[in-house]
C-alpha cells in the first residue's frame, strides 16, 4: 500500500464565507491545516506517493507541500530550531502529485480521475476534509491487513453514527456484527426507516483497481453526481468481496465540513496542544464560569 488518492476539489459551501478564498482542507485545526494531518497519517501507514485531486481555488494546497528553502535558510540563520522542527513533514520520503477534477461531478468522479495514475496496484482513498484522530494511528494498516487476508476488491472504514443522522452518509449492510465484517450491501444516504445499520462510511478506503471499471458503469445520481458508494454496490453485486473495518472506541473521525464539526475539532486539538493546551483549558474554563 504505497499510493494514496486524496480528493480535495470540493467547494466547502457549508463553511462559507470562511472558504470563499481558502480551501477547507487548508483550515487550521490546532497548529496545522487539515490536509497536514491526513498526509501525516498516510506516511505513518507506509504511503510514499500521494495524488491530490484538486480543483479551482486549490493552489494553496500545492504550495503547502512545496519546499521553501528561503524560509528554511532564514530560520537556520536566526537559530529558530523550534520553528524548523515544525517543518519536518517537508523532508519526509514522499512524492506529491496533483491533477484537476475539471468538473465537480461527485466523489466517484474524483476517484475516477486517478485511473491513469494508479495502473494495476491497490490504493488508498483518504478524503481531504476528514481527520482520523486517536488510537494508534494505524487504521489504514488494519484495513490493509484485512484487504490482504480476504483478497478484497475494497475495504472501507466505518463509524457508528446516531440513528437520526444516517441519511447523511453511505451506510453499511454488514453480514456480521464483528469489528471486521463483509458487506452484504451499502446504501447511499438512506432514510432513517430504511437504513440497514448505523455504520457510516468514515472517509478511508482501500481499493483494487477494479473500482475504476465499476465507476465507468455507475450512472449519475442526485445532482448529476457519480457516487462512489454506488460503484461499491456494483462491486458487491458482481460478486466481489468488500469488507468493512470499524473505528475503535479510541478513534474518532473529524469531518471538517460544517461549522459545528470544525469548531469541535479545533477546540479538541487546541486543548491537546502540549505547549499551549493547559493555558487554553484554564481560559475556556474561566470563560464558561463567567470569570473572563
Amino acid at each position: 500500500m504505497s499510493i494514496a488518492v486524496v480528493p480535495v476539489a470540493g467547494l466547502g459551501t457549508r463553511l462559507l464565507p470562511l472558504t470563499k478564498s481558502k480551501p477547507k482542507e487548508m483550515l487550521a485545526v490546532g497548529r496545522k491545516p487539515v490536509v497536514h494531518y491526513i498526509v501525516e497519517e498516510l506516511i505513518e501507514n507506509g504511503v510514499d506517493q500521494i495524488l491530490f485531486i484538486t480543483g479551482a481555488g486549490k493552489t494553496s494546497i500545492e504550495n503547502y507541500f512545496d519546499l521553501n528553502e528561503s524560509l528554511v535558510n532564514m530560520l537556520r540563520e536566526r537559530g529558530k530550531e523550534d520553528a524548523l522542527a515544525e517543518l519536518q513533514l517537508d523532508y519526509m520520503p514522499v512524492k506529491y502529485y496533483f491533477t484537476r477534477q475539471r468538473q465537480l461531478l461527485g466523489l466517484g468522479h474524483a476517484v475516477q480521475s486517478a485511473s491513469d495514475f494508479i495502473t494495476d496496484q491497490p490504493f488508498v482513498v483518504a478524503l481531504g476534509d476528514s481527520i482520523i484522530h486517536g488510537g494508534d494511528a494505524k487504521l489504514l494498516s488494519r484495513m490493509q491487513a484485512c484487504f490482504d487476508k480476504n483478497e478484497c476488491a475494497a475495504v472501507i472504514a466505518f463509524e457508528t453514527v446516531p440513528k437520526n443522522e444516517v441519511y447523511r452518509y453511505g451506510i453499511a449492510h454488514p453480514k456480521t456484527d464483528d469489528d471486521i465484517f463483509e458487506l452484504a450491501d451499502i446504501v447511499e444516504k438512506p432514510t432513517v426507516e430504511d437504513a440497514p445499520s448505523q455504520l457510516a462510511v468514515a472517509a478511508r478506503y482501500i481499493f483494487n483497481p477494479v473500482i475504476f471499471e465499476a465507476l465507468q458503469r455507475t450512472t449519475p445520481g442526485a445532482g448529476g453526481e457519480i457516487q462512489l458508494t454506488d460503484a461499491i454496490r456494483l462491486l458487491i453485486q458482481d460478486g466481489h468481496r468488500v469488507y468493512g473495518v470499524r473505528l475503535t472506541e479510541n478513534e474518532r473521525r473529524f469531518d471538517i465540513g460544517s461549522f459545528p464539526s470544525y469548531y469541535r475539532a479545533f477546540i479538541e486539538f487546541a486543548l491537546a496542544d502540549p505547549m499551549y493546551g493547559e493555558d487554553l483549558r484554564k481560559y475556556v474554563s474561566d470563560l464558561l464560569k463567567g470569570e473572563s
